[in-house]
């Protein structure tokens, strides 16, 4: 029944109806969009900017430096809030809009919600072109925000007042579903934002987004637990899924019941805390000697809640065992029908509730002889990782491994630690021993350098009063710092563990193992003789820089100087930096190397010693490679 109209801009409109929108699961409540992220200029100030003066007690704003930072804090707030709660990014036209699309990419592999609302080129098109606008000869209707479209689970362009209501109900529907949630785009004309039109009232009206739990299909769990039943060697591959089904709990309590071993995804990790019983720690590429001697011999591999990346499959060589089945629970039927697996298509927590009633129904447990297997395999990898730890030489410069053993030292399960790319995530997923389900916030579906502190914001955000560490190589740091001057501005008491090893230390490794030589990943000055950047270290202080930001910086030269600032840097409430400089691999004995494979093609024909060697190397690993059909 219509009970009158309010006249607004769009864009007012738009701000109005964002923050009467809620989301519930499990009886939980909670503002789906918390705020609004916003760099401002011609396209979106007098529209989405004058909108945010005006509903300012109801619309959060943050002020960013960079517009795909601001997207990566809203993916951080997400996560955090298990995908119950985002934030908005809006800006202007031309760059700023593009800058979206890393940031958008990144939240739609992940699954995780974020809003984006681009302003756009004039819809009426009273000068053609205008500022900033992208003139394409064979379409008129195109701009630069047509580049977001690939990487949006949804994606319009209100070119009309009333095409925003529609627009925006989808947009809510996309952001609140568990199987199609990721960057959902609005793009928003310059003029259109600031028109004004009669709205009903009923737009404006609370509205709660359920987040279902669907329940898996009866002839289809009957299947699983058969599968299972008839299993000699399961082992459970927990991914993202787990996290965002809030489904820890329940599959503790399948693991416990049923004994089978419980390895990791990057978006895994943390499923199960790293000292129960059942946990055999990461798989994949960068997982443990523990979980992938598992994933090799597995009969049956039950994914819950992954994608099956090729970190996590070795490129298909990983789950080796003659006759190997698998049975993948998830809410997403394209991830569950992977490697021609046996579905059980629901909500991860609903099908691991079910899958342990059924299977305690029949007494179901593995062979004990399997369950100290893998147990005494877990010990021997947990003294690996305190030799990668040990620091028994206060005054020498420490490894990478050794500060994420110093960080170990004064962590519990309040901590949150955030990375995305280089070669730190390789250590943590191999070491770092997970208190908590969501102290390991690994974007590793992306990878993305830049990440990790504008994600420390949104993360601290959304969890008020824990530690949040956001931990960075100097290559990381150098894409994208800008956001320390948000956290300086907003005081979000962020900790940013800073490490210097001078370039791209993972790429680098991965360069001498391909034949590349390590060429072009080192910060140094060129070589006079050769040209090749093999010169004395860049004279970069990084340090200073992230200062200069408003930044509280401690440094630490040694294993005892680090101890020290770690543990100041914990108890700070200001945005605090630890910068050190580590010592290589090639002079200390860093973690433990690869334990499985990853594809990385090599040269097929080259007359560098390095290069043929590499693809010796590469060939003998591909004859291994297996299609599960």
């Amino acid at each position: 029944m219509t009970t009158g109209t309010t006249r607004l801009t769009v864009a007012q409109a738009l701000v109005r109806f964002l923050a009467a929108q809620y989301t519930e699961r499990d009886g939980e409540r909670q503002r789906l969009i918390g705020a609004t992220w916003g760099i401002f200029g011609h396209g979106n100030v007098a529209g989405l900017g004058q909108a945010l003066v005006e509903y300012a007690d109801v619309m959060p704003y943050h002020q960013g430096r960079n517009e795909q930072a601001m997207v990566h804090a809203a993916v951080g707030y997400a996560r955090q809030s298990g995908r119950l709660s985002t934030h908005a990014v809006t800006t202007s036209i031309g760059p700023g809009a593009t800058n979206l699309v890393t940031g958008a990419a990144l939240a739609t592999i992940n699954h995780l919600p974020v809003l984006l609302l681009p302003g756009d080129t004039f819809a009426t098109r009273p000068a053609d072109p205008v500022l900033q606008q992208l003139e394409v000869p064979y379409a008129g209707d195109l701009s630069v925000n047509d580049t977001l479209r690939p990487v949006s689970r949804y994606f319009d362009r209100v070119t009309r007042p009333e095409a925003l209501i529609p627009a925006a109900l989808q947009a809510m529907r996309v952001l609140t579903d568990p199987v199609d949630t990721g960057a959902v785009t609005l793009a928003l004309p310059q003029d259109v934002q600031a028109e004004a039109y009669d709205w009903p009232e009923e737009f404006f009206a609370e509205r709660t987004w359920r987040i279902r739990r669907p329940a898996p299909d009866s002839a289809e769990l009957a299947d699983a637990v058969r599968v299972i039943r008839e299993a000699r060697r399961p082992l459970i591959v927990a991914g993202g899924g787990v996290h965002h089904a809030r489904a820890e709990e329940a599959l503790a309590e399948l693991a416990d019941a049923t004994g089978i071993p419980v390895a990791s995804t990057q978006a895994g990790k943390g499923s199960l805390r790293y000292d129960h019983p059942q946990d055999v720690g990461a798989i994949g590429h960068t997982g443990t000697a523990t979980a992938n001697e598992l994933a090799r011999t597995a009969d049956l591999v039950i994914g819950v809640g992954t994608r099956y990346t090729d970190f996590t499959t070795a490129s298909g060589t990983l789950f080796a065992a003659d006759g190997v089945r698998f049975l993948n629970l998830n809410i997403a039927p394209y991830d569950g029908h992977k490697l021609s697996g046996l579905p059980l298509i629901a909500d991860a927590r609903a099908g691991l509730e079910e899958l342990t009633q059924a299977l305690e129904l029949h007494g179901h447990r593995v062979a004990d002889a399997y369950v100290a297997e893998y147990g005494e395999d877990k010990q021997r990898w947990e003294h690996r990782v305190d030799a990668c730890y040990e620091a028994e030489e206060p005054d020498t410069r420490p490894t990478q491994a050794q500060v994420l053993g110093l960080l170990d030292e004064i962590a519990d399960e309040s901590d949150i630690l955030i990375n995305a790319a280089g070669s730190l995530p390789g250590d943590l997923h191999k070491l770092w021993r997970t208190r908590s389900r969501d102290q390991y916030h690994l974007e590793y579906g992306y990878s993305c350098m830049g990440y990790e502190i504008p994600a420390a914001i949104g993360v601290r955000m959304a969890a008020p009063g824990r530690p949040v560490w956001a931990l960075v190589g100097d290559g990381t740091y150098l894409m994208m710092p800008t956001e320390i001057v948000t956290a300086v501005q907003e005081n979000v008491p962020i900790k940013v563990l800073l490490v210097q090893n001078h370039g791209y230390a993972s790429i680098g490794g991965l360069s001498e193992s391909v034949g590349g030589e390590r060429f072009g990943t080192a910060y140094r000055h060129r070589n006079p003789d050769d040209g090749t950047f093999t010169g004395a270290p860049l004279p970069v202080d990084l340090a200073a820089n992230a200062a200069s930001l408003g930044m509280r910086v401690l440094r630490a030269k040694t294993i005892r100087d680090l101890r020290a600032a770690l543990a100041e840097a914990r108890a700070a409430d200001t945005p605090t930096c630890v910068y050190v400089e580590t010592e290589t691999a090639d002079t200390v004995s860093g973690p433990p190397p690869a334990q499985a494979w990853w594809d990385v093609p090599v040269a097929e024909t080259a007359t560098r010693a390095s290069a043929v060697k590499a693809r010796e190397e590469y060939d003998r690993h591909v004859s291994t490679r297996r299609r599960h059909l």
